[in-house]
């Protein structure tokens, strides 16, 4: 059996879910997204991805086409409709489809957002082998565009950063910028030193992650200590832990970076707790 997706206000079989070659998201990657975790069928942290998807519409002057009650709705109909039990539900708010190409934004009053999700299933999310091992990234320059704490569709680089640890026999990229890191492709940085965590603290340079402000907030609960600062990558190097989050792999430990192994080359005592930490709670509170 297909998925069912939802396009525009209707719930559609995927081989029926169209959109048109005029959609701006198409055209100029005009467009913001959000990827809301499933875990027993319930969302994690759903609160938090719908009021940053608010503001990413907000900054872009776009308008939403649902309100965010509605828009829980219609998470969790998907989750239902597709038996979702692990997964993840993606979701894409475009500026529409004015019927030509023109770099002039449309009339919003004129032109309706155009608004997709999907879902995607993940039997086990939340016990992925890789959480037991580890992942190694490599370091790539970062040029992606300077606003970056909009979740916006425009993931070419990200997607080339990828490609080039894949190539390198890795699993993902730190990108770095005047000597220091901003994030991973697709996830926050962290190292740990002494047991202090030390990630970005938070601007336009980085994505404003739900899974890191959540993270971050459940270490402090548990008295670890939190610095936000940039780091380099000689400092990840010579630290003693080094993890990533984000909303698919929720607290995941790196231990290689550019080759060079994190402390004994397995994942680390504090990665570890906060994953456990998280997992747990986020349960918990999932709707």
């Amino acid at each position: 059996m297909s998925r069912i997706v939802y396009v525009d206000g209707a719930y559609v079989p995927e081989e029926d879910a169209k959109v048109s070659v005029f959609d701006r998201g198409f055209l100029f990657a005009d467009g913001v997204y959000e990827v809301t975790s499933v875990l027993g069928g319930k969302l994690i942290d759903f609160d938090g991805h719908a009021a940053r998807l608010e503001r990413s519409l907000s900054e872009l002057d776009m308008a939403c086409p649902v309100t965010m009650d509605a828009l829980l709705e219609i998470h969790r109909e998907l989750v239902r409709l597709n038996a979702l039990d692990d997964g993840l539900v993606y979701l894409q708010v475009t500026r529409g489809a004015a019927g030509d190409r023109d770099f002039e934004f449309p009339d919003a009053d004129a032109v309706p957002s155009t608004i997709v999700l999907f879902t995607q299933a993940k039997p086990g999310l939340a016990d992925s082998p890789k959480a037991k091992t580890g992942i190694k990234v490599i370091s790539i320059p970062d040029i992606r565009w300077g606003r970056r704490d909009i979740k916006t569709v425009q993931l070419l680089y990200p997607a080339v950063g990828k490609m080039m640890a894949k190539k390198d026999g890795c699993d993902d990229a730190w990108m770095v910028e005047d000597g220091q890191v901003t994030e991973g492709t697709s996830n926050n940085a962290y190292i740990v030193k002494g047991r202090k965590i030390v990630t970005r603290h938070l601007s336009n340079d980085i994505l404003h992650g739900i899974t890191r402000a959540a993270v971050l907030r459940f270490a402090r609960e548990a008295q670890m200590e939190v610095e936000e600062r940039a780091f380099t990558i000689d400092e990840a190097q010579a630290a003693d832990e080094a993890f990533i989050t984000s909303a698919s792999t929720f607290v995941m430990p790196v231990v290689e970076i550019d080759g060079h192994p994190l402390g004994d080359g397995s994942p680390g005592p504090v990665a570890t707790r906060l994953r456990e930490i998280y997992l747990d709670e986020s349960r918990k509170s999932a709707v």
